[in-house]
């Protein structure tokens, strides 16, 4: 900048140099005109007195701020003038105070006039206590002087501290806290006071003076809620308590309506990291309370900063039609509205073409902190939250949607009323089906029942059942169907079912037993191999069951599997019996006498049969073998002459 060049300000300056000039040259005529008129044994005047021989603090400083605004227009009007030079008084102190924009000349002019005024404040006591001195070495005494010095030097005293006081208080600048953003950093060091080196004056009065505290930190409220402004369209609903343990195994929602609001949120969500924080911030309490409007729902959210987020989510209301719907809808039925009543949302009513619950896209979130996610962790936290409102209350959702509680049961009983009404004028009422009491209590006669038709001698064979792709296997449905004829026979001819006391592994040999042959066609191993499966047998056992079945039914497969001891009387006669056939003599155990051999065996029931096994010589593999007879000799016949036994 050239020293030709006029700046904004200069005006200002020159007329705030002047006032301070004169408010010294008037203090200094005060004091020496005092001085003048002061006793020989002085005493320390009232304080109005010197208050009122002296000009007040503030002179210089009110002078300033009236001079700066038509000051500063003239300079501004002189800056547009190329050919305008400098003034003869310019600095660069008042260079860097003209430099400031708009409000700043004030402020700097405050700031140099409270300077300039301790500087001078300075300079006059310096040089009033020169004066003082040699007057009290002409003619004064020792403690007249002492006492004038003391009560001058208090009037200073109290003079300096009014000053600084007022500029403090009622010329106070911005904080620094409420200008960092805007303020330049030399202006922020001199609001708080933070001097260069040179300007001793400056520290040392700052030193006999504690400086203003700094601004408290604002006060957040516990809630952020009112309550009191609650209306039908307006409700608010206090925060839930923290969860004792972690959601995240487990449904958020307890209700199908609530779990239905989470599934719109987590569907539409972009990033599921941030569903889990915001899941997390649900569990633990973090949101405060939840007010509620038709289209809205508004909360604050606390995260890792002191002041909470404000969280809102939006949600398009339902148009007339779709309430008309509704309302017919619940009106139709009234379980419907019973169910209301009790806070619970029938699912019928969901689906009655008004489209109550929201889709993935639905949902707009929206919160003021700096995440960009759509959405963030504070709007999950609010969603989550909002979710356990639905499951407590359903007219939530009638809420968000545009109507509230009220209306809607309103809305409801008028309906209903009018329906009921209509029905009245249209006709009587329709007779109710039924029967008569005195008709149901008459005593009459019933006919006779038909005689029962002739048993049929067998069971007729099921149709053939076609293989479908997909469907049931042909084969069990074959199966199940043959074997349900042959109960419902038996169960025709002789009164009892024969398989309604058998076990599972009794139940699967007989089933097993049915088919012809042991498993030697394709059909038959398979069903061999399922039912073993079924049972945790072998088809191997399952094989030798099915022998033993077909030889006595289950009291065949109770002496394969059942060894028991059998009373003295018919086993003690079975042993002379078999040696009186030529047989040499079998080795009795328990209810079995095994040949010598151990090739043959014969095996007592519980029936009182014989039933006869065979084996290859040396090996405990017994198979059943011929039919059971009540004479041992008897139950032999067939598996071989007495030459080969």
């Amino acid at each position: 900048m050239t020293t030709g060049e006029q700046r904004p300000g200069d005006a200002a300056r020159r007329a705030l140099r002047a006032a301070r000039e004169r408010a010294e040259a008037e203090r200094e005529k005060a004091e020496e005109a005092a001085e003048a008129k002061r006793p020989e044994h002085p005493t320390e005047p009232p304080p109005e007195r010197a208050a009122t021989a002296r000009p007040r603090p503030a002179d210089a400083a009110r002078a300033a701020l009236r001079s700066a605004v038509p000051a500063r227009r003239d300079a501004d009007a002189a800056t547009a003038e190329p050919g305008d030079s400098a003034g003869p008084g310019d600095t660069d102190e008042t260079r860097a105070i003209g430099g400031a924009a708009g409000g700043s000349a004030a402020r700097e002019a405050l700031r140099a006039a409270r300077q300039k005024a301790l500087r001078a404040e300075a300079e006059a006591a310096g040089s009033r206590r020169g004066r003082r001195t040699s007057a009290r070495s002409v003619g004064s005494s020792p403690a007249s002087a002492r006492t004038g010095a003391e009560s001058r030097t208090t009037a200073r005293v109290q003079a300096a501290h009014d000053m600084r006081q007022f500029l403090a208080n009622a010329f106070r600048m911005p904080s620094v806290a409420d200008s960092a953003d805007t303020a330049d950093p030399a202006d922020t060091a001199q609001a708080t006071g933070d001097y260069t080196a040179t300007d001793a004056t400056p520290r040392e009065a700052d030193r006999t003076e504690p400086r203003p505290p700094a601004p408290a930190p604002p006060q957040i409220p516990a809630t952020m809620a009112t309550p009191h402004r609650d209306t039908e369209l307006r409700r608010t609903f206090p925060p839930f308590p923290p969860r004792e343990g972690s959601s995240a195994d487990f449904a958020f929602a307890e209700t199908w309506w609530g779990n239905a609001w989470v599934d719109a949120l987590e569907q539409g969500a972009l990033d599921v990291k941030r569903l889990g924080r915001g899941r997390g911030y649900a569990d633990q309490g973090h949101v405060d309370a939840i007010t509620v409007t038709p289209g809205l729902v508004l909360a604050y959210v606390r995260g890792s900063r002191p002041r909470p987020y404000r969280v809102q989510v939006r949600l398009r209301t339902l148009e007339d039609a779709d309430w008309e719907r509704f309302l017919d809808a619940a009106a139709d039925r009234p379980g419907h509205i019973a169910a209301l009543l009790d806070k619970e949302l029938p699912q019928s009513l969901a689906d009655c073409g008004a489209p109550l619950l929201p889709g993935p896209r639905d949902l707009a979130p929206q919160c003021s902190c700096p995440d960009s996610g759509h959405p963030c962790k504070h709007a999950a936290a609010l969603c989550y939250q909002t979710a356990r409102l639905l499951d407590a209350d359903p007219f939530v959702l009638l809420l968000l949607r545009g109507r509230g509680e009220k209306g809607l049961l309103d809305a409801l009983s008028r309906r209903s009323a009018a329906r009921a009404a209509r029905a009245a004028q249209e006709g009587s009422p329709r007779s109710l089906p039924g029967v008569r009491a005195a008709e149901a209590l008459a005593p009459r006669q019933l006919p006779p029942l038909p005689m029962p038709l002739p048993v049929p001698p067998h069971p007729e064979q099921p149709p053939v059942y076609p293989a479908a792709p997909g469907g049931p296997d042909p084969f069990a449905l074959d199966q199940l169907a043959t074997d349900a004829a042959a109960r419902a026979h038996a169960l025709l001819a002789t009164g009892r079912d024969p398989v309604g006391e058998l076990t599972l592994w009794q139940d699967a040999v007989r089933l097993a037993a049915a088919r012809p042959g042991s498993g030697l066609t394709a059909t038959t191993r398979t069903l061999y191999a399922t039912l073993a499966a079924a049972t945790d047998r072998t088809t191997g056992d399952l094989a030798r069951a099915v022998a033993a079945w077909r030889q006595g039914g289950p009291e065949g497969l109770a002496v394969l599997e059942e060894p028991w001891d059998p009373p003295a009387g018919r086993f003690d006669r079975a042993r002379p019996l078999l040696l009186a056939a030529d047989l040499p003599a079998f080795r009795p155990w328990r209810n079995r006498l095994t040949h010598p051999r151990g090739h043959v065996q014969l095996r007592l029931g519980r029936d009182g049969l014989w039933y006869a096994y065979e084996s290859e010589p040396g090996q405990d593999d017994w198979w059943p073998r011929g039919t059971p007879d009540l004479d041992p000799v008897g139950a032999l016949t067939g598996l071989g002459t007495p030459d080969d036994l």
